[in-house]
């Protein structure tokens, strides 16, 4: 995997935020993991995770207008970059190579 080396709960973020497009910030990521996953993320790993995804290129982000709803606080909108889109690629690539180099006896589950 190389430069595109990402951990599994960073795979999953990149994948939300993708397919949050447009709406991509910090409570709908959280609350998108959460209810894919049935599992509870923390905001602060949440955070960390976007934090160095975007400082290694994966992402990249962009504040909002402030509102009146937020008491003036501007939302942080983030989004795959072609960079985070071609590691994406191969490491879907790498679970499909693994997937179909299993042979058949694996899943037997018969002891030899």
């Amino acid at each position: 995997m190389g430069k595109y080396a990402i951990g599994e709960f960073e795979e999953i973020v990149m994948l939300t935020v993708a397919v949050l497009f447009g709406d991509a910030y910090g409570i709908t990521i959280k609350q998108e993991i959460e209810r894919r996953m049935s599992r509870k993320v923390s905001v602060g790993a949440m955070r960390t995770a976007l934090n160095r995804l975007e400082k290694k290129g994966f992402l990249e982000s962009k504040f909002g207008e402030a509102t009146a709803v937020r008491g003036g606080k501007r939302k942080r909108y983030f989004q795959v970059t072609p960079f985070g889109k071609r590691a994406l690629d191969q490491i879907m690539e790498t679970r499909k190579q693994y997937w179909k180099d299993i042979p058949s006896v694996a899943f037997e589950f018969k002891f030899i």
